[in-house]
């Protein structure tokens, strides 16, 4: 059942809801892992990873919500419980406590490269269902990408 209506065919509503529910779980899982990061890192570049991080946790928190009130826009309930974003997340884990900086960005980088992985295939697949949904997609998709960069010029191995 849904009680918003949106523009969207049921068809293309459904498709496209179930990848706006695929990014708020991944972009719910980022601001996460992002912040577990932030507290446990520690190093020669602590301070500026730490705040780095602070940066991917407001980009995926913002995201986030711009993502569920899309999913609204359309018809489709946005789900961003904890147990749904545990069973349904598709990025790697990140391991508990502490953990020296250069690990952190190899962590990141590969959870970055995960993420923007998946969200290239949304794009394409948003541009069959709702091309307004893509157009969020791709500047999402631009934000996670530099982020990703950062994290890269950062790695030193």
């Amino acid at each position: 059942m849904t009680v918003i209506s949106g523009s969207l065919t049921d068809t293309d509503r459904d498709t496209t809801g179930a990848l706006l529910q695929s990014t708020l779980v991944d972009l719910l899982d980022l601001s996460l892992l992002a912040k577990q990061a932030h507290w446990n890192v520690y190093g020669r570049s602590f301070r500026a990873i730490h705040l780095q991080l602070d940066e991917v946790v407001t980009t995926a928190r913002d995201y986030a919500d711009q993502v569920a009130e899309r999913a609204a826009a359309v018809g489709v309930s946005p789900d961003g419980r904890a147990v749904t974003v545990a069973e349904h997340s598709g990025l790697p884990a990140f391991v508990a406590g502490w953990i020296e900086d250069g690990k952190v960005v190899e962590a990141l980088v590969q959870i970055f490269s995960t993420l923007v992985g998946r969200m290239r295939t949304r794009i394409d697949e948003a541009g069959r269902s709702d091309t307004v949904t893509q157009d969020l997609f791709i500047s999402l998709t631009a934000a996670l990408e530099k982020q990703s960069w950062m994290f890269q010029a950062e790695n030193r191995g």
